[in-house]
């Protein structure tokens, strides 16, 4: 008797079907609770594609996202294809590139710290980078820069240069020389983020309140939404700027900060990210009588009290956050000046703030 006879499967399908015994009554009953949730899912996105449109017909909605060349903000109103602000003026992206001159040289030479003599595998990339420095520091009378900001850019680049020469002629380099060299720039990269910083910040403050003023009353039903990666948190310029046109009052609720696995994000993704939220807490006010529930893990109350069950069981304190609002006009970040140790500002680390030790390894 042929295989096909006692399976009903033709020999040419065997190659495809894989042989397994029946399911288990258990296994069957798992994948059919399974498959609810798996539907919800797809209905939600239908849903939230939906959503998104109409909270796009209805109320103007603001991106701030992060890029290396200062941000970019566009303006979304109602029923319009999207406004995208001009740039951040050039000076920022040239103040920034030679600030960071100097933190390339030590990206060059850091690897090879502990045999700067004798492992001259740092020499080629210092060479060129040098001839860089070199090229930049000629070119700097021709920038559309002021006399101050370009005496800034020159002392960088004259320091670079003096290291990156001494380097090379000895043929090596010890840690205290990086150090010191390191040390050295630190005032004049100060000056560098100050020019970078204030042309973004002026210029983004402008973008916001000629927006502001063109909205009119449509201001106060304004979202806005800002990216972030976690060492950019502290002190988001995009969204702090936004704060001062939109209101504390408005943080939490139409003023979002957004935290992203990457710097640069697409105005596609914050959108969506924006339409979850806020259609969330319809469903948070319908399911829970809270409409700022959903900003919050919907889960999180009963993990707590498990994480505090689990803990007692052995014999231990459990570590948690004191509880707070689902609602919050508080800053998405670190406020407390009592919490922690060590500078605040970039300029206690540049002017004499005391060292702190390094953390235990």
């Amino acid at each position: 008797m042929s295989n096909e006879s006692v399976t009903g499967v033709p020999e040419f399908m065997r190659t495809v079907i894989v042989d397994e015994p029946p399911a288990s009554e258990r296994l069957v009953a798992e994948q059919a609770v399974l498959a609810l949730n798996a539907s919800m899912m797809q209905f939600y996105e239908i849903s939230l594609v939906k959503f998104i449109a109409n909270m796009r017909a209805q109320v103007p909605i603001i991106l701030a996202l992060f890029t290396g060349e200062g941000g970019q903000m566009m303006l979304y109103r109602p029923g319009q294809e999207p406004e995208v602000a001009p740039p951040v003026p050039l000076v920022y992206q040239l103040a920034k590139s030679i600030g960071h001159s100097s933190m390339a040289i030590y990206e060059i030479l850091a690897p090879y710290l502990s045999n700067g003599f004798g492992n001259q595998l740092w020499r080629a990339p210092l060479e060129t980078y040098r001839t860089e420095n070199r090229t930049a520091l000629d070119a700097l009378g021709a920038l559309d820069v002021s006399d101050d900001d370009r005496a800034v850019m020159r002392a960088i680049l004259e320091c670079n240069l003096a290291f990156m020469d001494e380097c090379l002629a000895k043929g090596g380099y010890s840690y205290d020389e990086v150090e010191t060299f390191v040390r050295a720039t630190v005032p004049h990269s100060f000056k560098a983020i100050g020019i970078a910083s204030g042309a973004q910040v002026g210029h983004w403050m402008s973008v916001v309140e000629n927006w502001q003023r063109d909205l009119g009353a449509a201001w106060d039903r304004t979202y806005g939404v800002s990216n972030t990666l976690y060492v950019a948190r502290q002190n988001n310029i995009l969204f702090s700027v936004l704060v001062q046109f939109m209101g504390t009052e408005t943080m939490g609720d139409r003023l979002l900060l957004i935290e992203t696995p990457e710097f640069e994000t697409t105005p596609e993704k914050m959108l969506n990210v924006l339409g979850r939220i806020v259609a969330d807490r319809s469903l948070g006010k319908i399911f829970f009588r809270d409409y700022f529930l959903m900003d919050v893990e919907l889960l999180g109350g009963g993990a707590r009290a498990a994480i505090e069950r689990e803990m007692a069981k052995r014999g231990r304190e459990a570590a948690l956050p004191s509880l707070a609002p689902f609602r919050s006009d508080d800053w998405p970040w670190k406020t407390d000046p009592t919490k922690g140790t060590g500078p605040a500002r970039l300029e206690d680390v540049a002017f004499g703030c005391p060292v702190q030790p390094e953390p235990a390894s």
